[in-house]
Parts: structure tokens; C-alpha cells; sequence
């Protein structure tokens, strides 16, 4: 099976290659790791003590920064070497304060998991959420460097637990894992069925990371005035999907006041959404104070206001539903506001938490997304009781941080 490992891993490296060519992402997957070895040699310090993090992408790091903070808070005499799969979570976060070291991970093979390691010799490891890399994994093991698992979910499809030769060569990886931190009580009974019971059920540090992103979040004097004491939607990270349906119900609802922030600010896209929208809109970057309450919606055209905007919003819309799967609804639940989201949201825990609880609302298509504003529109008191769930789940799902601090380095 190890053959058939390789194999695969080579394949993927020569497809890479060859997508390098036409994709912008491709190329940075290469080029980031280009040098690998001489770049991590002149940055590690002579007698330092590692903390290796790896995070698949953004959304990963999102859930191990938490952990990364109260370390650095609570054991400064570590420094802590941060790792990326993906380019989308490296180039965002590459400049990362509180990480002493952040780089690509170096292709899953045995040579390369022994320099990596070689070179780095952490005290310990941390992979966040479902990064399993067979070699890394092995080497770690041989090393005695002890392996966590952060914000762990499973499910009973994955390869792990299933009875044939792949299931059982995969389930090795989590054979070799010294603890696991799990999202949920299913998560642990899976381990328990392939007799593994090194496990704590954490719950998400991103509930750690949301209800410290709302007690930081910034004000912004302009989206205060451009709401004007009227309702207000934040759409958040939407797609082209999300937008049409958005801009459907918007075109003939005076009433209600939006806040658009796609998840891609081009150009292309900002004129694209623009020629959606047949009421009063202006982008951010043109906004004034003085004039921004007559608008009806405002396109934010940058980057790192998302998070603070929702804590002037009385609904939100999370877009990538229809896509490949819903972003972050975390960030605006924990300031109370009620999600919508498209129809592909069942793997992430938190959204079939929230609309069994009633808090978020799934949506199919228009006629749908419209009845749901309409009625929070008509309703105060409904929208009062979904904004107290939203914000009842988040307080108590918090704390998953220090538990994994506890159990790590109090033991």
C-alpha cells in the first residue's frame, strides 16, 4: 500500500506541474516550495524549541490561531513553526506574527519527512482538523515527537473505518495519532469502533476564535451612518449564486438595507454584482459619511472588514452554499445574527446545529430566501428569539483552548 501511496503522491506532483502552467495557484504551490530545505535551515534557531502547527488552508488556520496565541501567551520559551498545504492559506498568512517560521509543507514523501524533521526536531506536533499526512505521520512516530489532532471530526465514510486494505492502511495514521481533540461525541464513538479511545471531546476552537474576534472587532463609522437605524443584511462571502438571489429580493425592497462583501473584490466581480443591483449602491471605497445613509446597499472592495461588519447587522447571508460549501457563519453568530445560507451546508456541525436549534435557515432557491427575510422583516420578536440562539451557541461551545492546553502541557 505504501507503493500505492507514492504512486499517487507522484501523480499529484506531476499534475501540479502541469496545471502550473495555466494556474496562478498551481505555480505558487510549486514555487512556495522551491528550496524548501535551504530556506528552513536558514531560518531555524540554533537551540530553539519547536511547536510544529500544520493547517490544510485559511479556514484551518482559523482554528488553530486560538491555540497558537494562548502558547504564545503561556509558554514563550517555545517558538512555533506554522506550516500550509494549500497557497490560499500560506500567501494570506504568511507574514503571521505570532509564528516564528510560516512555509509550505514539503510534499508527503519519506525523504522529505525525514529533513523536514531532521531540521525542525519539534517538541511537539499539531495538525488541525483532518490533515493526515502518511510519512509525516510515520516519521513523527519513529521520533517520538508526539502528534495531536486539533478540532478532529469524523465521519463514517471516510477510508479510516472501513474494513478493506485501504481502510486499514489509512487507519495506521490514526494508530500512530497520541491524542485526539474531537468536535463531537460521533467523532469519538468512530474512534471507539476501530478501538481507539486516546481522545477528548474538545468541541471547535473556532468558538474560541469568534468570541475573541467580537470583543476586538473594529468600529466602523461609515457602515453605522450607511445603516441609519434600519434593518440591515450582512452578505457575507458571497459567490455569484448567493448575489442573483440576494439582488432579486434587494431590487424590491427599498426597506431593507444590505452589505455586500464577496469573496473574491476584483474588479470584474465588483462591476458584475453592480449590474445586478437596480437600487442605490455604492462601493466603500467611495463612501462618505455625510451621504452614505441615502444608499440602500454597500459593496465593500477590500479585504479584513468582514468579521466587524457583522457587528452591525440585524441578519446575515453566508454565500458558497451553492457552491462547494457554506464559509464561516461563526463570525456572525456570535453577534446575533441569524443565518441563511445555500443548500450545501450538512458537513459543517455548527450550520445543522443552528437551524436545529433556529437559528440559521437553509435556502434552495428564491421563493425560499424570500420567505424567510419577509418574515423576519414582519417579525421583530421572531428575530429576537433566533438572535438569542445564535448567540446562546456560541457562549456555550467557547473553552475548547484551554482544554487542549491543559491536557497538553499539564499532564
Amino acid at each position: 500500500m505504501n507503493f500505492l501511496y507514492q504512486t499517487g503522491i507522484f501523480i499529484y506532483a506531476i499534475s501540479i506541474k502541469v496545471a502550473s502552467f495555466f494556474n496562478a495557484k498551481a505555480r505558487q504551490f510549486l514555487s512556495g516550495r522551491r528550496n524548501w530545505r535551504k530556506k528552513l535551515a536558514e531560518k531555524i534557531g540554533p537551540n530553539a524549541r519547536y511547536i510544529w502547527i500544520h493547517c490544510a488552508s485559511l479556514g484551518e488556520f482559523e482554528q488553530g490561531r486560538p491555540l497558537i496565541e494562548e502558547m504564545s501567551k503561556q509558554f514563550p520559551e517555545y517558538r512555533v513553526l506554522l506550516t500550509f498545504f494549500s497557497p490560499s492559506g500560506y500567501e494570506i498568512r504568511k507574514n503571521y506574527a505570532l509564528a516564528d517560521i510560516v512555509m509550505y509543507l514539503p510534499v508527503d514523501t519519506r525523504r522529505n519527512a525525514k529533513r523536514f524533521l531532521r531540521l525542525v526536531q519539534p517538541e511537539k506536533a499539531f495538525f488541525i482538523k483532518y490533515e493526515y499526512w502518511h510519512f509525516y505521520i510515520d516519521e513523527l512516530k519513529k521520533r517520538k515527537i508526539p502528534l495531536f489532532i486539533v478540532s478532529a471530526i469524523f465521519r463514517e465514510n471516510q477510508h479510516f473505518f472501513k474494513n478493506n486494505l485501504w481502510g486499514k492502511w489509512y487507519r495506521q495514521m490514526l494508530l500512530k495519532t497520541d491524542h485526539f481533540f474531537v468536535q463531537n461525541e460521533k467523532s469519538a464513538q468512530l474512534l471507539q469502533t476501530i478501538g481507539l479511545n486516546n481522545y477528548t471531546v474538545s468541541g471547535d476552537t473556532r468558538f474560541d476564535r469568534v468570541a475573541a474576534i467580537a470583543k476586538s472587532a473594529k468600529e466602523i463609522p461609515v457602515v453605522e451612518k450607511f445603516k441609519n437605524n434600519q434593518p440591515l443584511l450582512i452578505a457575507g462571502s458571497t459567490w455569484k449564486p448567493d448575489e442573483e438571489l440576494l439582488a432579486a429580493f434587494i431590487n424590491n425592497h427599498p426597506k431593507l438595507k444590505v452589505v455586500f462583501a464577496p469573496h473574491e473584490v476584483t474588479e470584474a466581480n465588483m462591476n458584475r454584482l453592480e449590474q445586478l443591483l437596480k437600487t442605490s449602491h455604492i462601493r466603500f471605497s467611495n463612501a462618505d459619511e455625510n451621504e452614505i445613509h441615502q444608499f440602500q446597499v454597500l459593496i465593500i472592495d477590500s479585504v479584513g472588514l468582514l468579521s466587524s461588519l457583522y457587528r452591525y447587522g440585524n441578519l446575515a447571508y453566508i454565500g458558497g452554499g451553492f457552491g462547494v460549501g457554506i464559509h464561516n457563519i461563526l463570525e456572525a453568530a456570535t453577534f446575533g445574527l441569524p443565518v441563511i445560507f445555500g443548500p450545501n451546508f450538512k458537513k459543517f456541525k455548527e450550520a445543522v446545529d443552528l437551524k436545529n436549534l433556529g437559528g440559521a435557515y437553509p435556502i434552495q432557491n428564491f421563493q425560499q430566501l424570500e420567505s424567510i427575510l419577509n418574515e423576519f422583516l414582519a417579525d421583530n420578536s421572531k428575530l429576537a428569539e433566533a438572535s438569542t440562539v445564535c448567540k446562546n451557541y456560541v457562549e456555550k461551545n467557547v473553552g475548547a483552548t484551554n482544554l487542549i492546553i491543559k491536557k497538553v502541557f499539564n499532564n
